[in-house]
């Protein structure tokens, strides 16, 4: 299937507007923002989460991150893996903790790991993740708060990474140096 890599000239005029706006926060319109102003629902979606996310969310920048390479990773997504490694650095993520992502191993910070082991069992059981799963999650420090923008986070990257996966959306020139694909 081909999807369009929209511009604020080429997309439908209800996606203009937050391609405007994307373009205004990054300095350019990344390439998965293009293929999502197909839909301007798709696109409103995605900004929107991504705004909420940033603004309210119980998760702090570093976590956001942390969580979006996480799903990135155990879906398989290139573009986002490449992408939110470059964002997790912006963010003040530690190297060997973006590293670690990248290989698809825990965090090194406890709190961290316990993050990602949340987000996999979340992602592996479908939403039912297992009382001892959610428990332990609780007693890292989290909350029922960040359970649910865990799967906040989870809605995001799922409809990021498989537009991704469908459109093989093309690797923008700033993500580059962080290119990642799945080992095996």
């Amino acid at each position: 299937m081909k999807f369009t890599l929209h511009t604020k000239e080429t997309a439908p005029d209800a996606s203009k507007p937050i391609l405007d706006q994307t373009e205004k926060n990054y300095g350019f319109i990344p390439n998965i923002h293009g293929i999502l102003g197909e839909s301007p629902v798709a696109l409103s979606a995605y900004a929107h989460i991504t705004d909420q996310l940033q603004e309210n969310g119980a998760l702090n920048a570093q976590e956001q991150q942390i969580a979006m390479l996480a799903v990135s990773e155990t879906n398989g997504c290139d573009y986002c893996m490449a992408a939110h490694s470059v964002v997790a650095g912006m963010s003040k993520v530690p190297e060997e903790t973006v590293n670690s992502l990248r290989e698809g191993k825990e965090p090194p910070d406890p709190k961290q790991a316990a993050l990602v082991r949340f987000i996999k069992a979340v992602l592996e059981h479908r939403g039912w993740v297992p009382e001892d799963a959610q428990q332990a999650f609780l007693d890292a420090g989290y909350t029922k708060r960040h359970v649910l923008d865990v799967l906040s986070v989870v809605s995001l990257k799922t409809l990021s990474n498989y537009t991704n996966h469908l459109a093989q959306t093309p690797l923008d020139a700033a993500f580059e140096g962080h290119r990642w694909s799945r080992k095996g």
